[in-house]
């Protein structure tokens, strides 16, 4: 009917996307505000999770900096001979203007390597970090210092690994040398001696770290053929994604779907890790839940429980301010038996780290139950906007998160005519 019984052609289509993409945000929220208005969008639960789908670019395209070294230097060398025939040439009236020639191959090219050194700035600069912070780590093992957490790999690792053993070491002979001091003062110690030094566990754990780090170093690495990084020439904002199923050339989308599965807030991002997500989507969710509470003045309205899987667990998503959340540790089964083998109640205990106790939560009959919701809140959301949305059409971050807005925007809109029809 709207179309007069002409199919629209595939290129009107693409014209539409790309003419109107700015105006889908505006359209996501205009959905989301009239399914509010219908008693629906219900944000008492609320889950966060990302999936993969793949871009308009083969895994194939991707290149490494040695290409790109060789495409440029390819390009120069045309470029030259082009500007020495067009000099030597008669002008030609009828010759297509330069400013009109498309050039979108070597563009991406381009683009492409100016973002593969992008990323290789970045990671040099968080290498850069990270051997700044292991550094660190080892002068204050070296200095007789408490160290939380694991050895980092890397050249400091044995060294915090022998300083570390040492520390136990003395600590357990300490113990020893105290003992045998009261027995030779004639008084009687009070408890079980310790243990032998080379029986102590923790001596042990810190012996076996120092034999992993010696074993690491002797190690000669496999010489990789392929290139540590590279840029995909087709869509140079897309990465290599893994998933259950292998790799794809594609981008990770983040999804909040409310109790009722609305979807309330959709992202596109180009990290395959999930962390980084937790707090960007939270905002967006709560920005989202105010605006609707402000339209409509309903209780519904208000985050009740943000969830989401392991794969947002981290001290900075745990402690960030914000609606409560509940973030698996582990996984799903891991919780489901630490509630009934070790169940908790009341509130966690004083002093806990984020982690103990998000831990001591998720043992409590509520908070199990609350996030057994998890799954089956944003699971289903996700396969049916795939139906939808299972691969992009359009290429780049800008015009991904566009096409994205406009599958949730369907999305909702079909949820609307299912609970309305």
């Amino acid at each position: 009917m709207l179309c007069g019984q002409q199919g629209p052609d595939h290129a009107t289509i693409a014209r539409f996307r790309v003419d109107c993409s700015a105006e889908f945000a505006g359209l996501f929220s205009q959905v989301l505000q009239v399914a509010a208005k219908l008693g629906m969008a219900r944000f008492a639960t609320v889950a966060i999770d990302g999936t993969k789908i793949a871009a308009n670019a083969s895994i194939d395209a991707n290149r490494g900096r040695e290409w790109f070294d060789a495409q440029a230097a390819a390009m120069i060398t045309d470029a030259d001979q082009v500007d020495q025939a067009e000099q030597e040439a008669t002008p030609d009236p009828d010759r297509v203007p330069a400013g009109l020639v498309g050039c979108s191959r070597a563009a991406r090219i381009r683009q492409a390597a100016a973002e593969l050194s992008r990323r290789t700035e970045a990671e040099q600069r968080a290498d850069a970090a990270r051997q700044a912070s292991a550094l660190e780590r080892r002068r204050r093992a070296e200095a007789g210092e408490g160290v939380v957490g694991r050895i980092p790999a890397g050249r400091h690792r044995l060294a915090e690994a022998r300083a570390h053993l040492a520390r136990e070491t003395a600590a357990q002979q300490a113990k020893l040398d105290r003992r045998a001091a009261i027995i030779a003062a004639g008084r009687k110690p009070m408890g079980a001696p310790p243990r032998p030094v080379e029986e102590h566990s923790h001596v042990v754990r810190a012996r076996k770290a120092v034999e992993a780090a010696l074993a690491a170093e002797q190690v000669t690495p496999t010489p990789n053929l392929l290139p540590d990084r590279v840029a995909n020439i087709t869509d140079p904002h897309s990465r290599v994604m893994p998933t259950r199923r292998g790799f794809l050339q594609g981008y990770n989308v983040q999804v909040a779907v409310t109790a009722d599965q609305m979807i309330a807030a959709i992202d596109v991002v180009q990290t395959s890790s999930d962390i980084g997500s937790f707090i960007p989507m939270m905002t967006k969710t709560v920005a989202v839940a105010n605006k609707l509470h402000r339209a409509t003045g309903s209780d519904a309205h208000h985050i009740g429980v943000v969830l989401a899987d392991a794969g947002y667990a981290s001290n900075a998503n745990l402690a960030a301010a914000g609606p409560d959340r509940l973030i698996a540790l582990g996984k799903g089964r891991d919780h489901h038996r630490g509630a009934r083998r070790r169940p908790a109640t009341g509130p966690p205990p004083a002093g806990a780290t984020p982690r103990q106790a998000m831990d001591h939560r998720l043992r409590t009959a509520e908070g199990a139950a609350t996030y057994k919701k998890r799954a089956a809140t944003v699971e289903p959301g996700i396969g049916n906007l795939k139906k939808i949305l299972d691969r992009f059409s359009r290429r780049g971050l800008t015009p991904a998160l566009h096409e994205a807005q406009l599958a949730a925007t369907a999305f909702n809109i079909t949820k609307l005519h299912r609970a309305t029809r």
